[in-house]
């Protein structure tokens, strides 16, 4: 990467980290323009690093580079903060280009990403509703108790269990928890 970065005029690789750590240490004593992480660290992920940055670093430009392209992958990388997100097989010119775009404070997502992007976030459109029963379910809480805790109908309950397994396409309660903490629309504490 940093072989990439020096191929683009005026820019300067003025530090590498081996890890999130290192990366949110070396950001706060480098103050770069921009970063280039990994999705992957050794420590961590960019995710982490990139929360921790914007933390106090609100204006940090990062774009990832991952070998990844799932959409919960690129969800994760973009909601976290980072303005862009490239593949690593992508060709040098490309990335130079979003580094650019990015450095430039434009968001950069080529079209196949930002489409799984596009295809991720229209897929978990819950209601609120439909959220906070999930989010009871998730607890260990039978339909009765939902029903119950609501005041509302067990057939209710049942009504919006189905909407939610359908908008998530799974087939059952236990597929549809794990999928929405795996998307971070609910939590377990």
């Amino acid at each position: 990467m940093a072989a990439i970065v020096k191929q683009i005029d005026s820019f300067y690789c003025i530090g590498q980290a081996g890890g999130a750590r290192e990366a949110t240490k070396k950001w706060k004593e480098l103050k770069p323009d921009i970063g280039l992480f990994d999705l992957r660290m050794p420590d961590g992920d960019a995710v982490s690093a990139i929360t921790n940055i914007l933390e106090f670093d609100s204006s940090a430009k990062i774009l990832v580079i991952s070998s990844f392209d799932a959409d919960e992958e690129i969800y994760r990388v973009m909601k976290s903060g980072a303005r862009g997100y490239m593949l690593k097989d992508s060709e040098p010119e490309l990335i130079v280009n979003a580094l650019k775009s990015v450095n430039a404070g434009v968001k950069h997502l080529p079209s196949h990403i930002a489409g799984k992007l596009a295809d991720r976030i229209t897929h978990t459109n819950l209601s609120p509703r439909e959220t906070e029963i999930l989010s009871l379910a998730a607890t260990g809480k039978t339909n009765s108790a939902i029903a119950d805790r609501l005041c509302i109908s067990l057939s209710t309950i049942k009504f919006h269990l189905n909407n939610i397994y359908s908008k998530l396409e799974v087939s059952s309660r236990t597929a549809a928890i794990a999928l929405a903490v795996k998307r971070g629309v609910i939590s377990i504490d």
